[in-house]
This record gives structure tokens, C-alpha cells and sequence, in this order.
């Protein structure tokens, strides 16, 4: 006997996520390199400056263009969207590498976040194809090769710039994704009714806003995952003086930089599906908060660390708590959405996402500016401790009556 149906999802969607956020974070070592010498900047300045403006135009068009593929999603069908995504951002991927100027790279940037989507529709199709049972484990093994593509990639990046340059990097991370495509196109199978969803009433990507939004539970669901990202990205930039500063000399200052950065993604991508199955056992609400609690206690001792060492340990705990976070998310926000809304919910979700990653940096940015990065680190446990009572108020709450989309 084969795999189950929902087994033989996962795993593929696995390896989906895998080589997009591979693909996806590969860029992430030499983008200013690239800037300065493939595409003729000179300017410290003006490198920081497009740096900035080409990493955030992804986030800015992702945020406003999710909910509406969102919306197509739940017409047509998951699977639509995540193949339309995927191809869509191989070619545009493949195009930033023949780049001439840094308005070319931002506005394919720009081009990327609009038809970005492959994560969510992912995500969606998992929920909507997986025994209900078997959702925190789904979503938290889902979740770990995310997080794998995200630990690896940055590191492929940076080897594969030394041995080839950094234009073809562009090539391969779109013949990743295009793979990734072609697996999902030729393996994962949806159950999906295109009669039954086009006689539901389509309600506009506002009005579905405000019918999503009135149901407390998801609400909660969407502000703890702008807040996890937000406390990832918050500190992210500023790691590297950290780590600076409690080294004490620039000797190994870059492999302990990346060392610090990349501990987090490990102990998240080991224990996701763990925490996702005890999501199953004992409730993801209960998982949720629990690892809430965890993270925000976490983030107090970041700011009072001594030495590296120190610090790379309290980074590998705080993974194991974040890994309880977006399963967990995915799993309710998939209990508490109304049949045939399911992709919506997910997509206002990945917006969340975007903008925790929109403001993270530029609120850590600003804060560091007077507190330095220990008052960020208290700053960020500081809301999280508080969304943790928020999220058991929401959680207590009587579902509304389901009502189809």
C-alpha cells in the first residue's frame, strides 16, 4: 500500500516548501555585492538605501496582493494558485538575473510579492485535504521544511556566489521553484467542487475581511502571526553588532553572525512536527499559548547575555518554542474559518506576515536607536507575554454559527 492520500501531500508540499524558501533566501548574503558589482553602485549609502527598498518591495506587494489570490483560491481552487504562484516566480526569479539596472531588480521584486503566494496556498491545501485530526502534525511538518529551506539557503547563497557569481544564483533558485511546480503539478491531487463554490455567494475581499474579522479567534490568529515575524525581524539586522559586541574582535565575527542567525531555524525545523502532533493530541490553542509563554520568557535573557555562547543557546530554546507558533496558527485558523473561506483566511494571514516583516525591522530599527537591541529583545517579550492574554480570551469565545463564503 501506498502513502495516503493527505501523506503523500504533505510530503511533496514539503519539498515545495523546501525549494521555494531555499530558493527565496539564497539572495540574502550578496544582494548588496550584487548591487555594487553587477549592477554598478558605488555609494555606501545609496547601496544600503536600494538594498532596503528591493528586500521590502517583495513584503509591500505580498501584503496587499495575498487576500486577493486569496479570494481566487476559494473559487477555483488551491492547487490553481499554488502552480500559478510557483511558475509565475520562477520566471521572474530567472529574469532578476539579467538585471541591468537596480529599478529593474525592485521592480521584479515588486512583481515577485504580487504573484507570490505559493506558501499559502500550500498551507491551505494541506488544511483542506488532511483529516482533522492529523492537522497540527500536518502543518508542523510542513512547517520544518520551510524552515529547512530557510536555514539552507542563505548558506547555499553564499557558497555558490564564491563558485559561480552571482547572476546564475538567480537562475538555479528559479529552476528550484519551477521544480517544485512541476512536482505539485504532476503529484498533489485536490478534491475540490468548482459548482459548489460558485454557488456560494463571493463576497469581495473586503467584505471578507470584515466577516473574518468579526470572529475573535482569527483575529487573535492573525495579530500572533504578525507578532511572530515582527519578533523575528525585529532583532534580525541587528544580530551581526550583537554578536559583535559580545565577541569582542572581528576574528570569526561572520561565521558566528551566521551561526546566531541560522540556531533558531534548527531547533525549529526539529521540533515542529513534534509540537504539531501534540497540537493533535492536546489542542493547538493549548500549544499555542504554551509556547507564546515560552517565547516572550526567552526573549528576556537575550538581553542579558555575557558571551556568544550564551546567546547561541537561548536562540536554539527560542526555536523550539517559535516552532509551536505557526502550526499551531494554521491549525485553528482552519477549526475556526467558515467553509469555503479557507485560502482567504490563509492569505490574510501570509499579509500579516508581510507586514510583522515590514515593520519588525524598521520598529527594531528606530527602538535600537535608544534602548539598544537589549530593549527590542524586552520590548518584543513584552508583547508577546501580552498577546498570550489576549489569545486565551479569544480562544474562550463561542464560534459563530459556520457560514459559507
Amino acid at each position: 500500500m501506498g502513502l495516503e492520500r493527505w501523506k503523500l501531500n504533505v510530503v511533496v508540499l514539503w519539498f515545495g516548501q523546501f525549494f521555494v524558501m531555499s530558493g527565496m533566501t539564497m539572495i540574502i548574503p550578496f544582494l548588496p555585492l550584487y548591487l555594487q558589482f553587477d549592477l554598478g553602485l558605488t555609494d555606501p549609502h545609496e547601496i544600503a538605501v536600494w538594498s532596503g527598498l528591493i528586500f521590502a518591495g517583495t513584503f509591500v506587494t505580498s501584503f496587499i496582493f495575498q487576500p486577493i489570490w486569496g479570494k481566487v483560491a476559494d473559487r477555483y481552487g488551491r492547487k490553481m494558485m499554488l502552480l500559478r504562484s510557483g511558475f509565475g516566480m520562477s520566471v521572474v526569479i530567472i529574469l532578476m538575473g539579467f538585471s541591468q539596472t537596480p529599478w529593474h531588480l525592485l521592480l521584479l521584486r515588486i512583481a515577485n510579492g504580487t504573484i507570490s503566494g505559493f506558501i499559502p496556498a500550500a498551507t491551505a491545501l494541506v488544511a483542506a485535504t488532511t483529516p482533522k485530526n492529523r492537522v497540527g502534525f500536518a502543518m508542523g511538518t510542513l512547517q520544518s521544511g520551510s524552515m529547512a529551506g530557510s536555514l539552507l539557503g542563505p548558506f547555499i547563497g553564499g557558497l555558490l556566489a564564491d563558485w559561480i557569481g552571482f547572476r546564475p544564483i538567480f537562475y538555479i533558485t528559479g529552476a528550484l521553484i519551477f521544480t517544485a511546480t512541476m512536482l505539485a503539478l504532476l503529484i498533489i491531487k485536490e478534491s475540490f467542487n468548482r459548482e459548489a463554490a460558485a454557488s456560494r455567494p463571493q463576497a469581495s475581499v473586503l467584505q471578507g475581511f470584515r466577516q473574518l474579522g468579526k470572529i475573535p479567534q482569527l483575529s487573535a490568529m492573525f495579530t500572533v502571526t504578525l507578532l511572530i515575524q515582527f519578533a523575528m525581524a525585529a532583532p534580525m539586522a541587528l544580530i551581526p553588532l550583537y554578536v559583535q559586541k559580545l565577541h569582542g574582535s572581528t576574528e570569526n565575527l561572520a561565521f558566528l553572525s551566521g551561526f546566531v542567525g541560522s540556531v533558531t531555524g534548527m531547533s525549529n525545523m526539529i521540533a515542529a512536527p513534534f509540537l504539531g502532533r501534540w497540537g493533535d493530541k492536546y489542542g493547538s490553542g493549548k500549544i499555542l499559548a504554551a509556547s507564546l509563554l515560552g517565547a516572550s520568557v526567552v526573549f528576556v535573557p537575550h538581553a542579558m547575555v555575557n558571551t556568544v555562547w550564551q546567546l547561541l543557546i537561548i536562540r536554539f530554546i527560542l526555536g523550539i518554542f517559535m516552532a509551536g507558533l505557526l502550526p499551531s496558527v494554521n491549525a485553528l485558523i482552519r477549526k475556526y474559518t467558515p467553509d469555503g473561506m479557507e485560502s482567504r483566511a490563509y492569505s490574510f494571514n501570509t499579509s500579516a506576515m508581510s507586514l510583522g516583516n515590514m515593520l519588525g525591522p524598521i520598529v527594531g530599527g528606530t527602538l535600537s536607536g535608544w534602548a539598544g537591541i537589549e530593549g527590542v529583545f524586552i520590548f518584543t517579550a513584552a508583547l508577546l507575554f501580552l498577546n498570550v492574554f489576549w489569545l486565551r480570551q479569544a480562544l474562550r469565545r463561542s464560534r459563530p454559527t459556520k457560514a459559507s463564503a
